[in-house]
């Protein structure tokens, strides 16, 4: 059995719709100005938390260099410590503005209820069980899309944070250069 004879045998595959019809449905449900808001915003709070993430980690190696010939020790420990409370911080923060965002476009009835939800879609638990109208479905992707790519921002810094702490070199050519 080959490739094209499994393809043959899926049922709706025939009835696949264009990229134009798909993205045109979820303008009718959402409402086009709704979604490009959403867009937006998401966008925007991924720029911010770049910028966070960027600086919190360039003063941790401005200060790791201060105190690199110092023999301070435990301040290298202290000060990469004290970054991860930051950027965690700022995801706790991101959670905050999302949960506004939903009360704002009142998606829920009560702002515990929208805060909660908020958190879940951020960190990709989906543990609670919302029923979401049609025009907000498309709200939890986009919450998740920011808060998968801002976790993965704070990683990459974090892990170069690591690096500089335990003395390995970072390799300049892998484009992970905070």
């Amino acid at each position: 059995m080959t490739f094209t004879d499994l393809l043959e045998r899926l049922p709706g595959l025939n009835s696949l719709p264009s990229l134009g019809t798909l993205f045109a449905e979820i303008n009718a449900d959402v409402g086009n100005s709704d979604i490009v808001f959403l867009l937006v915003l998401a966008c925007l709070m991924l720029t911010i938390h770049g910028v966070a993430v960027l600086v919190i980690a360039g003063i941790f190696h401005w200060v790791d260099n201060k105190l690199e010939n110092k023999q301070v020790y435990g301040a290298n420990f202290l000060s990469y410590f004290i970054a991860i409370l930051l950027i965690v911080g700022i995801h706790l923060l991101e959670i905050i503005a999302w949960a506004y965002i939903c009360i704002g476009l009142q998606v829920f009835p009560t702002n515990l209820q929208t805060l909660y939800f908020a958190g879940e879609m951020y960190t990709t638990v989906g543990f609670g069980d919302y029923t979401l109208v049609e025009r907000w479905k498309i709200i939890p992707i986009i919450i998740s899309f920011s808060g998968i790519f801002a976790v993965s921002l704070s990683g990459a810094a974090l892990y170069t944070m690591m690096g500089a702490l335990l003395g390995k070199p970072q390799n300049p050519k892998s484009g992970s250069g905070f």
